[in-house]
C-alpha cells in the first residue's frame, strides 16, 4: 500500500498575532467632513489627531526593548498599547498569541509610530566596547603615538617632505655601507667652527644616521638635513644631480684623520685609462682618470655585463677621424681604448635611464629592461685587454662584486615621478624595500620575475612574535598591520653553490655593487657606534616620543573612564524614556534629534566639558528639531512620520545629565492650528468639490436655450476638472470674472464681447450654484447686446487695414527695385541712372510694412541728416555704405517718390564715376575726420564677411580688402565668384578672434576648425587677440576661407612651448 503524502497547509493569509488591523486607514484626517465641516469646531483632540498622537490614531505602544523586566511588568499592568480602560476601540481588531514577545515593533514598520522609541541607535551603547569604538574619537585624543613605534624587524623609513624621496632613497643606501656610515660619524668639528657645526650637513647626516640606527620610532623626520642642504622641498629633482657624495668629499678632506681624507677615494673612487695606439709606430699615449660611478648606455632586454663589455671596446680612428702621431709627425689610423685599471670597494653603476630626445628637444625616460645579476665578476673588464682575456683561463676571481642596492624611478615621466630603492642589509641578512615612510621585507628584486625566476622557491619562516607584540609595534601608518611578520628567502633547488638568477628592471637607475669579502670568517658587520652629540639628538626624539605614548595613555585612560560613566547615564535614560500612555507627560521631538543626541550630542558635550573649570556653569548643547517645526515655530503634521514623545522624566534627565536640551522643546499643546486649518480646508474642498461639479454639470444643459448666462469657456473647463488647475490650496478658486478670464466674456468697455468663441452659455439653475460659490460674481445674460462701442471699432479697422493694403500695393509698385534688391546692395543692376542715398534703418521698416501692412506700423519720415556731421558734410563715404550696412542706394527716380510720401530730406545723390576706386561718387564733400572718428568709436557694429568655401581658387596673397573696382562684369554670379558670399557678423570691441569664429559657427553652420579668417590680407592667428587689439573699423571687410577639416589646421592654434629644464641644483649647497 502506498502512503499518501499530505499537502502542506497554504500560508495564512490574515493578520500575524498582535498585529493591528486599522479599519480607516485615513484616521488621522477621518474626521474632516464627517464629524466636522467648520475650522471653528477644530478642537485639540483633532489637532493631535493630525500629527499621530491622538487615541483616534490607534498607534501601539511599543514595549521598550532595553527596559528591565521588573520596570516592563509594572509598566504593563498600569498600559495597554490599544485598550482604554480595558475597552478595545470598534475599529480595531487585535490577534494575539498567549505570550508578548515584541516581534510587533519592528525598524521599518515602527518608523512612523510615535509611541515607539526602538532602533534609534542604542545598540552603540550596549556594551563597553562598541562604545569605545563608536564615541573615543570626540575625546580628540590625536593619532596614537605608539602606532609610530618602530617594528623591532623593519629598519626605520625616511619621511617625504614633499620631493624629497630622491634623497631618501640615497641616504637608505649610504647609511648601510657600513664604512661610510663609520666615517660619517668619525666627523668632527673643525677648530674654531664647533658653534655651526651643529648647522652643518655633516653633522645633520649624522643625525640622520643615527636615528635609522638608533630611533624607536618608525619614521624618522630629516627636515633639518633638508634645511641645511637648501634643498627645494617642492621641486623634483633627478637623483643624477644630487652631489651630495662631492660636498662630502669636500668635507672629508678639512678633517685632520688622513682615513677621512681619503674616505670617499678609498671606498667609492675607480681609475680607469683613456688611451691611443698608432697603427703605424705602436707609439700609446694614456691618460688616467678617476670616477666614482660607470655610466652605462642600454637597450631593451640589454644584460649589464654586455653593456659594460661595450663600453670597453676599441675604436677604429680613420679616414676623416684620423689621429695625429707625435712619433710619425703625421695622421696615422690608431686604436682608441678604454681601461678600467682600478675598482673601488663600492661600486656605483649609473644606468643612463634618462635620455635627451632631438626630436622634442626635452628629456624623457627610457622604458627599456635591463637585466643584472646578483654576483657580478669584474676581473673580466679589469685590466687591458689581454689581460681581461687572460682572466677568463684563471681560477677563482678576486674581484667579485655582490649587489647590495638598487635605486628605482617611479613613473613614465623624466620630469616627475617618486624614487624609491631596494637595500640589502647586512645586519638583518634581508632585503628591504625603502619608499619614504614605508619599509617592506622583500624577496624579489627589480620589476619582474625572470623566465629563470620559475627554478626559485620562495619560502616564508613565520616569526616568533605573537599579535599583541605586533599590535604594540606598528610599522608606521602606511604599512599594513600583521599579527605575523615574515621573513622570507629564496632557496636553489640543485645547490647553494648555483648563480643566482638574473634581475630584471624597467625602472633601476642605479645599482650598488659591493666588493665581496675575500675570507668569510672576517666580520661583516662591525659594530659602529654614533657621536655623542649626535646620540643626544636621537635620545631627545625617543624621549619626546615616549612622553607622549605615556601622555596619549593617560588621555586615553581618562577618556574611557568619562565615556563608561556617561554610557551608565544614557543607559538608565533610554532604558526610561518611553511613553505608556496618551495622557502620560511627555514633549515631542524629531526622531532625527533622537539619534543625533544618542550618537553625538550625549558625548560631544562631555569633552567639551571636561575643558571648563565648572561644567555645571557651561552653556547647554541644543539640539534642533526644525525637521518636526513649521514656519510659525509650532508642530507641524505634515512631518508626523518624524515625531517621537519622549517622557518628561527622561527629558529633564537628559538636560540635567548630559547638558543637553530640544530646542524648541514642544509639548502635545504645541500643534500648529493655523497649518492644520490650512490643511482642513483643502482636504474639505477635495471632498467636496467633486460633489458640486457632478451637481453643477447635471444642471448645466437644463431650462431654456433662450435663457441662461454666459460664462468664460476656459475657466469653466478648467473648474470643472477634479483637480483644477486654478485651485491652489487651502485658497478659494478665482470666480469666473477674475482677471484671466474676465475678457473672454467683456470687452474692455465692461460690455459683452464681440468674441463668441471664448464663452460658453449655461442654465440658470447651474448659474445658481456658481452664484452660491462665488456671490460676487454678476454674470452676463444671454440677452445682453455685444458691445456697440468695439462694434465701430471693429468697421473702422476693417476700412483702414483695406486702405493700407492698397497705400503698400501702390508703394511697391512704384518702387520695385528699392524693393527687391536694394537691401542686399545689389549696386550693379542700378546700371547708368542717377542714385539716392537713404538710411538702410528706414529701408528695412518700409520693406517690412509693404510686406505685412496689416500687422506692421508705416514709416513716418525718411531723415537724411544721421549722414552729415556737424561740420555739414558727409561722414561716410561709398565704400562704407556695403561694409557698415548704415546706408542703401535707390535709385533716384524713388527718391522723388519718397519726397512726395515721406517728406523725404535733404537729397544725398549719386552719379556714376570714371574712376576705378568707386563705381559711385557723391554730389557733396566728404569729411575725413568726422568719417575717421565714426569708423572708430564705436562698441558694437555689423562687420561684413566676405566667404570663400573649400573649391575656391583665390589664393591667401589675393585676399585683401574689397575695394569697388570698375568691373565690365554684369551678372551676380560672376560677382560672387569674384568677391565671394556676403554675410555680417554682430561684434563688440571685447570680443576675441575665437569669439568671432564661433557667431561664424552659429550663423554659418562652419566650424571654428575649418575657419581661417583675413583681415587686410594677414591671417588672424592668434585666437586670444581683441577686436579692439586688432584696431578693426567699421567698415573692415573680414575674409573667411573655409578650409576642409584635417589635423593640420587647431582651433586653438597653440604653439608648443619647450618644457623648461629647471635649474637643478642651483641655489643650494649642491650647485
Amino acid at each position: 500500500m502506498v502512503k499518501r503524502t499530505r499537502l502542506a497547509s497554504p500560508p495564512p493569509k490574515g493578520l500575524a498575532a498582535g498585529q493591528v488591523l486599522r479599519r480607516d486607514v485615513l484616521r488621522s484626517w477621518g474626521w474632516v467632513g464627517s464629524e466636522i465641516a467648520d475650522p471653528s469646531l477644530i478642537t485639540r483632540d483633532h489637532l493631535l489627531a493630525t500629527c499621530g498622537l491622538s487615541k483616534k490614531n490607534s498607534y501601539p505602544f511599543c514595549r521598550n526593548q532595553d527596559q528591565s523586566k521588573s520596570r516592563r511588568l509594572k509598566a504593563s499592568r498600569t498600559s495597554s498599547p490599544v485598550a482604554t480602560n480595558d475597552v478595545i476601540p470598534n475599529d480595531v481588531i487585535i490577534i494575539s498569541d498567549d505570550e508578548d514577545d515584541g516581534t510587533l515593533c519592528g525598524k521599518k514598520g515602527c518608523k512612523i509610530n510615535p509611541n515607539c522609541l526602538n532602533h534609534l541607535g542604542q545598540e552603540k551603547w550596549k556594551d563597553e566596547e562598541s562604545v569605545m569604538d563608536n564615541f573615543l574619537q570626540y575625546a580628540k585624543l590625536g593619532e596614537n603615538p605608539l602606532l609610530l613605534t618602530k617594528d623591532p624587524d623593519l629598519p626605520v623609513g625616511l619621511k617625504n617632505l614633499g620631493a624629497t624621496c630622491y634623497a631618501n632613497a640615497s641616504l637608505q643606501v649610504w647609511f648601510r655601507d657600513l664604512a661610510f656610515r663609520a666615517g660619517v660619524y668619525n666627523c668632527q668639528p673643525l677648530e674654531g667652527l664647533e658653534s655651526k657645526f651643529m648647522d652643518s650637513p655633516i653633522f645633520q647626516l649624522q643625525v640622520t644616521f643615527a636615528a635609522l640606527q638608533e630611533s624607536i620610532q618608525s619614521v624618522f623626520n630629516p627636515s633639518k638635513l633638508v634645511e641645511s642642504l637648501q634643498l627645494r622641498t617642492t621641486e623634483q629633482q633627478d637623483a643624477q644631480e644630487y652631489l651630495f657624495m662631492t660636498h662630502l668629499d669636500a668635507e672629508f678632506k678639512k678633517q685632520p684623520n688622513p682615513s677621512l681624507q681619503s674616505l670617499i677615494n678609498s671606498q667609492f673612487e675607480g681609475e680607469q685609462i683613456y688611451g691611443t695606439l698608432c697603427n703605424n709606430c705602436k707609439y700609446c699615449s694614456e691618460r688616467s682618470s678617476n670616477f666614482l660611478e660607470i655610466e652605462v648606455n642600454f637597450q631593451n632586454n640589454s644584460k649589464l655585463e654586455d653593456r659594460i663589455g661595450v663600453l670597453l671596446e676599441p675604436e677604429s680612428l680613420t679616414g676623416d677621424n684620423k689621429y695625429f702621431c707625435v712619433e710619425c709627425d703625421s695622421l696615422q689610423d690608431a686604436t682608441r681604448y678604454t681601461e678600467l685599471r682600478k675598482l673601488p670597494p663600492v661600486l656605483h653603476i649609473s644606468l643612463l635611464r634618462f635620455v635627451y630626445d632631438l626630436k622634442t628637444m626635452e628629456r624623457k625616460k627610457s622604458k627599456s629592461t635591463i637585466v643584472f645579476p646578483k654576483v657580478l665578476d669584474m676581473n673580466q673588464f679589469l685590466g687591458s685587454s689581454a689581460e681581461r682575456r687572460a682572466s677568463q683561463s684563471q681560477g677563482p676571481s678576486s674581484n667579485i662584486y655582490e649587489l647590495r642596492g638598487i635605486l628605482l624611478h617611479k613613473g613614465p615621466s623624466a620630469y616627475h615621478g617618486h624614487y624609491e630603492a631596494q637595500v640589502f642589509d647586512s645586519g638583518a641578512d634581508s632585503w628591504y624595500q625603502f619608499n619614504d615612510e614605508e619599509v617592506t621585507r622583500i624577496d624579489k628584486l627589480g620589476d619582474k620575475r625572470s623566465a629563470n625566476f620559475k627554478k626559485v622557491e620562495t619560502s616564508i619562516e613565520d616569526s616568533k612574535d605573537d599579535e599583541n607584540s605586533m599590535a604594540s609595534r606598528p610599522t608606521g601608518s602606511k604599512r599594513k598591520k600583521s599579527g605575523n611578520t615574515s621573513r622570507k628567502r629564496q632557496r636553489i633547488d640543485d645547490s647553494e653553490d648555483e648563480t643566482p638568477p638574473d634581475i630584471h628592471s624597467k625602472d633601476a637607475y642605479m645599482l650598488i655593487y659591493a666588493l665581496r669579502q675575500s675570507d668569510p670568517k672576517i666580520s661583516t658587520n662591525p659594530e659602529v657606534t654614533a657621536p655623542p652629540r649626535a646620540m643626544n639628538v636621537v635620545n631627545e626624539l625617543n624621549a619626546s616620543h615616549d612622553k607622549e605614548c605615556e601622555k596619549f595613555a593617560e588621555n586615553e585612560k581618562s577618556a574611557r573612564s568619562a565615556l563608561n560613566a556617561r554610557r551608565a547615564q544614557v543607559l538608565d535614560i533610554f532604558k526610561s524614556w518611553s511613553v505608556t500612555s496618551v495622557d502620560q507627560d511627555c514633549i515631542v521631538v524629531s526622531q532625527q534629534a533622537l539619534q543625533s543626541w544618542l550618537s553625538i550630542h550625549s558625548v560631544a558635550g562631555l569633552f567639551a566639558n571636561n575643558k571648563s573649570a565648572d561644567a555645571t556653569m557651561s552653556p547647554h548643547t541644543q539640539i534642533p528639531v526644525n525637521d518636526i517645526i513649521c514656519e510659525h515655530g509650532l508642530l507641524d503634521h505634515r512631518k508626523a512620520d518624524s515625531m517621537k514623545r519622549v517622557s518628561r522624566e527622561a527629558y529633564d534627565n537628559i538636560v540635567e545629565s548630559t547638558n543637553c536640551v530640544f530646542e524648541p522643546a514642544l509639548s502635545l499643546d504645541d500643534v500648529c492650528s493655523i497649518c492644520v486649518h490650512a490643511t482642513f480646508k483643502e482636504r474639505l474642498y477635495q471632498m467636496e468639490h467633486p460633489r458640486i461639479v457632478a451637481q453643477f454639470n447635471e444642471k448645466l444643459k437644463s431650462g431654456d436655450e433662450h435663457s441662461g448666462y454666459w460664462i468664460s469657456k476656459a475657466w469653466l473647463k478648467d473648474w470643472t476638472l477634479q483637480k483644477p488647475k486654478m485651485h491652489a490650496a487651502s485658497e478659494d478658486d478665482p470666480p469666473p470674472d477674475s482677471p484671466d478670464f474676465a475678457s473672454d466674456v467683456c470687452c474692455e468697455h465692461g460690455s459683452l464681447s464681440l468674441n463668441t468663441t471664448a464663452r460658453r452659455h449655461i442654465s440658470i439653475e447651474a448659474c445658481e450654484i456658481l452664484t452660491g460659490l462665488f456671490p460676487g460674481w454678476v454674470p452676463n445674460s444671454i440677452d445682453d447686446e455685444p458691445c456697440t462701442i468695439c462694434e465701430v471699432a471693429v468697421s473702422e479697422r476693417k476700412a483702414s487695414r483695406q486702405e493700407c493694403r492698397k497705400r503698400a500695393e501702390d508703394e511697391k509698385a512704384k518702387m520695385k527695385h528699392m524693393l527687391e534688391y536694394a537691401f542686399d546692395g545689389e549696386i550693379f543692376l542700378l546700371g547708368n541712372v542717377s542714385c539716392a542715398l537713404i538710411p538702410f534703418t528706414f529701408l528695412c521698416s518700409w520693406r517690412q510694412w509693404v510686406k505685412k501692412p496689416a500687422e506692421s506700423i508705416r514709416p513716418d519720415v525718411l531723415d537724411n541728416t544721421m549722414f552729415f556731421c556737424e561740420h555739414g558734410l558727409l561722414n561716410l563715404d561709398v565704400g562704407d555704405i556695403e561694409a557698415t550696412r548704415t546706408a542703401a542706394i535707390i535709385k533716384r527716380s524713388e527718391w522723388n517718390h519718397l519726397e512726395a510720401l515721406y517728406s523725404a530730406r535733404p537729397l544725398i545723390s549719386l552719379t556714376q564715376s570714371d574712376e576705378n576706386e568707386a563705381p559711385y561718387q557723391f554730389n557733396l564733400p566728404v569729411c575725413s575726420e568726422c568719417r575717421q572718428k565714426r569708423l572708430s568709436d564705436w562698441e558694437s557694429v555689423e562687420l561684413a564677411v566676405r566667404i570663400f568655401g573649400k573649391n575656391s581658387t583665390k589664393s591667401e596673397e589675393t585676399l585683401r580688402p574689397k575695394t569697388y573696382g570698375k568691373s565690365r562684369q554684369s551678372k551676380r554670379l560672376r560677382q560672387i565668384r569674384e568677391h565671394g558670399e556676403k554675410s555680417h557678423v554682430k561684434v563688440d570691441k571685447h570680443m576675441s578672434v575665437k569669439d568671432v569664429k564661433v557667431s561664424l559657427q552659429d550663423n554659418l553652420d562652419i566650424p571654428t576648425i575649418c575657419q581661417r579668417l583675413f583681415l587686410h590680407g594677414q591671417e588672424l592667428l592668434d585666437n586670444e587677440a581683441t577686436i579692439e587689439s586688432l584696431q578693426v573699423l567699421a567698415n573692415d571687410v573680414l575674409e573667411l576661407r573655409e578650409e576642409s577639416e584635417s589635423g593640420d589646421f587647431s582651433d586653438s592654434l597653440d604653439i608648443p612651448v619647450q618644457r623648461d629644464e629647471g635649474q637643478g641644483f642651483g641655489g643650494t649647497l649642491l650647485g
